[in-house]
């Protein structure tokens, strides 16, 4: 089984100038050079880490015990000696990648690589994307995502993606140079790339026709961590925290400019892997122990480690050992990161409250109870009224309860494998992090010898085939219980079988919505995905059937008794609000 322990390199003590190798060697349809190379590191000064250990305790322990501990703070600090001078002038923290590639040059580079197979802003509501059109419109109305839901490319384009996406910012932030931008590639800084088109104001509202207003603070949590510092745990609104989920979205994103930070998974000061993301952090450490993580005898152990000299908190997880499922798992899961209503008493729940930084961390039907538990619905249907779930991309949960992760295997080994750089010959963790049909040899093959390449392939597009029929059958009978709605409205049907066919609608949307928002699910998990899918379809069917006995009830005039709704377990009180943003 390949291992993910050696992924960091033995690094200097200080950071050394270096001109980047040219990219890892994968085909040539796939994948280019990156076009933006590391810049020249200055030299790093002298400094006296004892000094900065006599406040940063916390950090000495980190640095003492990994294969960083000869790395001088000054070689990802700036302005050391006025900080040294005066505890208030904060050093600068590069938050850059380009600081770590200067040492794990091959690890960087292979992070950049530009994957062509990808298209930028190719939507998945397109006629052969994972849910055409004209089903995701209506499905989904009247949600943000209609505007635009495209397809994940390359991870160096996410936080650029995200800043001119139709859903996001209402159409203000566009590229600098039109659709030209589609070009750039390597590490830049997004700012280099995009312009604001509203600069006298900082109002998070739709300018342009056919846009919407959608983003929000937390969502930028796994896009980036060039916040990470300035952002209490879990993003509460504390007076010593510059941003927080309350702030304005506007002003917030003008400070970032980096798509995946190396830090997410590598800890600087260690060279160990750990976890960052706080709604992640905060799922694995509740009392009731009641996410997947806690059942997975395999995973990795946690020390959460409390850390902020700035007046607030921020928390980090040490991990034993690299453990993928909950590394990836800051990011590709399904977690809430934007207002909603409570579905028991209709009020709105707003950036405040801490349900807007919320990881439920369990599968399909576990996530539809733990929000049901909570008392959270993102939004609802424009059509029926039933209060539904918007799924972000529940990849590492679906993963879960699998033959592979049964067997255990993890994420870096289909996605992230060994390969040899053609250069120097050495093996190295590739960092792009791709689908395994680009490395067959390396990932599949090395537990399914007897297969060929094209045998490897053939199965993965087996597999996706399957799920699409699947999901399009959920599509049709998911649109007949949405065109039967407005049937019964019409004909003057009652709340009682309106409500049966709502609670109908909410649970066959997440069978249906969480594989369309789910990436790879169609390998990670085939026979859960058939599975949902088909408990989507049975449960539109049902739907229908109430409406149409109930309706059928009426023309004859006649009444028709509702079924006996299942006892309502007891509503868990709501998570509680995190204290009030204080007034600017």
């Amino acid at each position: 089984m390949l291992r993910f322990s050696d992924v960091i390199l033995r690094a200097s003590a200080a950071l050394a100038a270096a001109v980047f190798l040219s990219m890892a060697a994968a085909p040539a349809s796939a994948q280019a050079p990156a076009a933006t190379p590391a810049k020249k590191a200055p030299a790093a000064a002298k400094v006296d880490t004892g000094t900065c250990f006599g406040c940063h305790s916390p950090i000495k322990a980190f640095h003492d015990e990994g294969k960083h501990k000869g790395v001088s703070c000054a070689a990802c600090h700036s302005g050391l000696d006025k900080h040294l001078g005066d505890v208030k002038a904060r050093p600068v923290t590069i938050m850059d990648p380009a600081a770590c590639g200067t040492c794990h040059k091959l690890q960087y580079d292979s992070q950049y690589t530009m994957n062509y197979e990808k298209p930028a802003r190719k939507e998945k509501s397109l006629a052969n994307g994972p849910s055409p059109n004209p089903s995701w419109d209506k499905l989904m109305a009247p949600h943000g995502f209609t505007r635009e839901h495209a397809e994940a490319r390359s991870h160096m384009h996410m936080v650029l993606d995200q800043f001119v996406v139709d859903r996001a910012f209402g159409g203000r932030f566009q590229p600098k140079e039109g659709w030209q931008y589609v070009t750039k590639q390597g590490n830049y800084k997004v700012w280099d790339v995009i312009e604001d088109t509203q600069p006298g104001n900082s109002d998070q509202k739709v300018f342009k026709p056919g846009t919407a207003a959608a983003a929000n603070p937390v969502c930028w949590s796994c896009k980036s961590a060039d916040l990470i510092l300035d952002w209490a745990y879990m993003g509460d609104p504390v007076p010593t925290a510059k941003w927080s989920r309350t702030s304005k979205v506007v002003d917030l994103v003008k400070d970032v400019n980096h798509a995946l930070n190396c830090f997410f998974c590598h800890d600087p000061h260690s060279a160990k892997p750990r976890v960052v993301r706080d709604g992640l952090i905060d799922a694995m450490t509740r009392p009731e122990k009641d996410t997947l993580f806690h059942k997975d005898d395999r995973a990795a152990k946690i020390q959460v480690v409390d850390l902020g000299l700035r007046g607030h908190t921020r928390k980090i997880a040490k991990l034993d050992r690299y453990d993928t499922k909950l590394q990836c798992g800051q990011c590709h899961v399904e977690y809430n990161c934007n207002p909603g209503f409570d579905p028991t008493t209709g009020k709105p729940i707003g950036m405040d409250d801490r349900r807007t930084n919320h990881f439920p961390f369990k599968d399909v039907q576990g996530t539809l109870d733990h929000y049901t538990k909570i008392n959270f619905r993102d939004f609802r249907h424009a059509i029926t009224g039933a209060g539904l779930i918007k799924s972000q991309h529940p990849d590492v949960e679906n993963y879960y309860g699998s033959k592979h992760q049964k067997a255990g295997v993890e994420c870096h080994q289909c996605h992230m494998p060994k390969v040899k750089d053609k250069k120097t010959n050495k093996t190295y963790t590739l960092h792009w992090q791709t689908s395994p049909k680009h490395y067959i040899k390396e990932t599949c093959l090395t537990c399914h010898g007897d297969w060929t390449e094209k045998q490897a392939k053939y199965v993965m597009e087996s597999l996706h085939a399957r799920i699409q029929g699947k999901t399009r059958k959920a599509e049709f009978w998911l649109t007949r219980l949405i065109d039967k709605f407005e049937e019964a409205k019409n004909l003057g049907l009652g709340d009682d079988a309106l409500n049966q066919a709502r609670d109908k609608h909410t649970t066959a949307h997440q069978h249906w919505e969480w594989w369309t928002a789910s990436n790879g699910h169609a390998f990670h998990n085939p026979e859960g995905s058939v599975a949902s899918l088909n408990k989507s379809i049975a449960t539109s069917q049902e739907g229908i059937k109430i409406l149409d006995d109930a309706m059928a009830a009426r023309r004859k005039g006649g009444t028709v008794a509702a079924a006996p709704a299942a006892p309502a377990a007891p509503a868990a009180p709501a998570a509680p609000a995190a204290p009030p943003a204080e007034k600017k």
